[in-house]
């Protein structure tokens, strides 16, 4: 009977700390981020933007490469839907040359940043291949 109780308290005692350990993304996990700025980051008016991405490759707009894309900028704008084209706009920042950091220079304010990944003919991946920030901007 005491072995029985010690194998229910161990087992359930395994269960309860599996639960609360962290979850990490798979290793082949499709996602991007930003490496900088860290979201909720107070920045100068002309700042630098560094984009991550695991499990896809970064190449420029065109590029016939499977699982491959570049990056946009999206400001104070939600993630784009998976297949719609990404516009060009002021608000819609096009890295299409398979850029993994640039420039923003945005008026003093509050801002919401999406990372989109995005094929080669512009068409979004989806929330799934986005990341979104706050930046305020002095």
């Amino acid at each position: 009977m005491k072995n029985k109780f010690l194998i229910a308290l161990i087992t359930a005692s395994a269960v309860a700390l599996a639960a609360c350990a962290p979850m990490q993304p798979a290793p082949n996990a499709k996602r991007v981020f930003f490496v900088e700025p860290v979201d909720g980051a107070v920045v100068t008016s002309t700042f630098k933007v560094k984009f991550g991405v695991a499990g896809m490759e970064v190449k420029p707009a065109g590029d016939e490469t499977p699982n491959s894309g570049h990056h946009h900028v999206l400001v104070n704008l939600d993630s784009i839907e998976t297949g719609q084209v990404i516009p060009f706009s002021e608000k819609h920042i096009h890295f299409g040359k398979g850029q993994t950091e640039g420039e923003l220079k945005l008026a003093p304010g509050r801002y919401k940043l999406t990372m989109q990944f995005a094929d080669k003919n512009h068409g979004s991946y989806g929330k799934t291949l986005s990341q979104t920030i706050t930046v305020t901007v002095q």
